[in-house]
């Protein structure tokens, strides 16, 4: 295919393959000096020796040095073949991967060996799918590989591993540019040298890893961490050299692959970097929340077409798109692309969530029909218990002598509840009591008594929406209507929003006192309720417990505030206006009011948690129809 020069060097040659044999030989020649170094005690005791026998050295001194230098031979010799055991013998790191047999993907095996046919390379030896946005080769040849899967041996190509959410946006035509670069880097790859480093720098990484291996008695342990320092000094030598040989291998394979579908991989990269937007948005606003109500999304891949769609229409490209989402998706290369989309989808919620690795009773899938009701309202409804029990635990604002820090009891509503408390929302009856009678208690001897809503007498106007405090009951619920929302908290602990507002906008509380107390406590109900979930065994993959990759980092006490408040204003919409819940493909759950988004309900919340200013939110309950003081249904 490729002529020869005078010189031998071969004509259309990519000049990144070569720099990449050069590293190659760079990296060999660290395990050759490491060799070098391991044999040269044993050389000199060689000559010695000889020197001994031919009468050259000797004497008592020499006799002494043949001696100190046979034990320093043997000795180099012993740890030098404990290392290279080691290093043959550990596996090195491979990608947690769902894995496609020829069988359910033909048609894309199919594309792929005609790819490699046109670019002159070998054809990897199988393909794997992940939950990335990302393609690449990976080498499984290593002899540690092949025993424990029984499939991939030496000399194999490497195996194509290929980002799901690409098969579900992407069309044929781009995906197969996409793919070019990654398959072109196969011609490379079959090189002896470059084969031989890589499997040489991928065996010193696992000998590294050796030593954090559980299970290993003092003894071995202490073995192992020698071994392990020495592994690294090694690949701290040829760490270099194995960076830039993979950074020619790459320019080497994108060399190649210029000859095929060059213009459409310029449209193609475009789509790659939508469709990482899009998947980032889909893992962290849309399956996060469902991962931590014990649902995964069984359909990830699927729900990316949505959120990609979602965000062009938003970024105003869909026309731009809309050509394209006529041709064929790459997905229909499968045979079964929901059972493929649903085990993509579990090993996603594995990798970026701990979650266990089969489904159960605690875990289960959901479709995306079902996830405003599984999802949305069961977390806001989790949430709104939440609160309510921390108010219960931190009692009335009123109730505290003036002068006393609110903080200090953020202690005290993270602990057991009192026995007297209000019954726990996992309880039967869910159901409270009509709010004027519960609200009755005892009055001082000589005291004027106040209504049932709290209201002192005399007085006219309710805070929330202006209505008159001394309105009479409505007979069809028996509440009182609308429950006052003043600095005294409503003595029933009812779970409505206007206690939560009066807790936060109490006069007693300024300065935010309130919100960070009732910040700390929740955070410190949250924890608790984290450590009383049976514990998750670790989610296995072929190299041991799969890494956790934390999608969000851990949010702040006020930052959980503002969610719980916005979950018991959006349960309350639920309950008492005409909203529902409803999934936003980027932004996740979300609240729709008359068949339209809310969209500014978060700035409201952050009004009243921040800086203590009830006026927005109560604007905007006025402008919905929501009743603070109705009581909202909790889990």
């Amino acid at each position: 295919m490729y002529g020869v020069t005078g010189t031998g060097t071969a004509l259309g040659e990519e000049l990144g393959a070569r720099a990449a044999r050069t590293r190659a030989l760079a990296v060999l020649r660290v395990r050759g000096r490491a060799l070098g170094l391991a044999v040269l005690p044993a050389a000199v005791a060689v000559v010695l020796y000889a020197g001994g026998v031919t009468d050259h050295f000797t004497g008592p001194g020499w006799d002494t040095a043949r001696w100190v230098v046979t034990v320093l031979a043997v000795i180099v010799l012993l740890v030098a073949a404990a290392v290279a055991l080691v290093v043959a013998r550990s596996r090195p790191a491979m990608t947690p991967t769902v894995e496609l047999a020829e069988s359910s993907a033909p048609d894309l095996y199919r594309m792929v060996r005609d790819l490699a046919d046109r670019l002159g390379v070998p054809a990897p030896s199988a393909i794997a799918l992940t939950p990335d946005c990302d393609s690449w080769l990976e080498d499984r040849s290593h002899p540690a590989h092949a025993r424990h899967q029984g499939h991939h041996g030496a000399g194999e190509a490497p195996v194509l591993v290929i980002g799901s959410p690409f098969l579900w946006w992407m069309r044929v035509g781009e995906l197969r540019a996409v793919l070019a670069p990654v398959v072109a880097g196969t011609g490379p790859a079959a090189h002896p040298d470059i084969a031989a480093a890589r499997r040489f720098v991928r065996g010193l990484d696992a000998a590294v890893a050796v030593p954090r291996q559980p299970g290993l008695d003092p003894v071995r342990r202490f073995g192992a961490a020698g071994v392990g320092r020495l592994a690294a000094i090694l690949l701290k030598g040829c760490r270099g050299h194995a960076a830039e040989m993979e950074r020619g291998v790459a320019a080497a394979g994108s060399e190649r692959a210029q000859a095929v579908d060059y213009g459409v991989r310029i449209v193609a990269q475009e789509q790659v970097g939508l469709a990482y937007a899009g998947w980032d948005r889909l893992l962290t606003r849309v399956a996060l929340p469902a991962w931590r109500m014990g649902r995964w999304p069984a359909r990830l891949d699927a729900g990316v077409v949505s959120a990609l769609t979602e965000l062009s229409r938003r970024d105003r490209l869909a026309d731009g798109f809309t050509s394209r989402l006529g041709e064929r998706p790459a997905c229909d290369l499968l045979e079964q692309p929901g059972a493929v989309d649903e085990a993509t989808s579990l090993l996603a919620a594995r990798l970026f969530h701990g979650a266990p690795a089969e489904p159960g009773a605690d875990w289960a899938p959901v479709e995306w029909s079902e996830y405003a009701e599984e999802v949305v309202d069961r977390t806001w409804r989790s949430d709104a218990s939440r609160l309510h029990q921390v108010l219960d635990r931190l009692g009335p604002t009123s109730a505290r002598p003036p002068g006393t820090p609110v903080a200090r009891d953020a202690d005290a509503a993270a602990g057991p509840a009192p026995a007297e408390s209000t019954p726990s929302p996992a309880s039967g009856d869910r159901t409270p009591g009509p709010v004027h009678e519960a609200a009755a208690a005892p009055t001082p001897a000589g005291s004027t008594p106040e209504p049932a809503d709290g209201t002192p007498a005399g007085t006219t106007a309710d805070p929330v929406d202006g209505t008159p405090a001394g309105s009479t009951p409505d007979p069809a619920d028996g509440i009182t209507a609308p429950v006052r929302e003043s600095a005294a908290e409503p003595a029933s602990g009812a779970p409505t929003l206007s206690r939560v507002m009066a807790h936060l906008t109490a006069p007693q509380t300024g300065g935010g006192a309130a919100a960070d107390a009732l910040a700390a406590a929740l955070t410190a109900q949250a924890a608790r309720e984290e450590g009383l979930r049976p514990a998750v065994p670790a989610a296995e993959g072929p190299d041991g417990p799969l890494p956790l990759f934390p999608l969000q980092p851990p949010r702040s006490g006020r930052d959980l505030l503002a969610d719980h408040v916005t979950a018991m204003v959006c349960c309350a919409a639920v309950d008492t206006a005409e909203a529902a819940p409803g999934l936003d493909w980027l932004d996740g759950p979300a609240l729709f009011v008359r068949g339209e988004r809310s969209t500014d309900l978060a700035g409201a919340v952050l009004a009243l948690v921040e800086d203590g200013d009830p006026d927005p939110l109560r604007a905007w309950l006025a402008r919905t129809g929501v009743r603070p003081e109705k009581p909202v249904r909790l889990v």
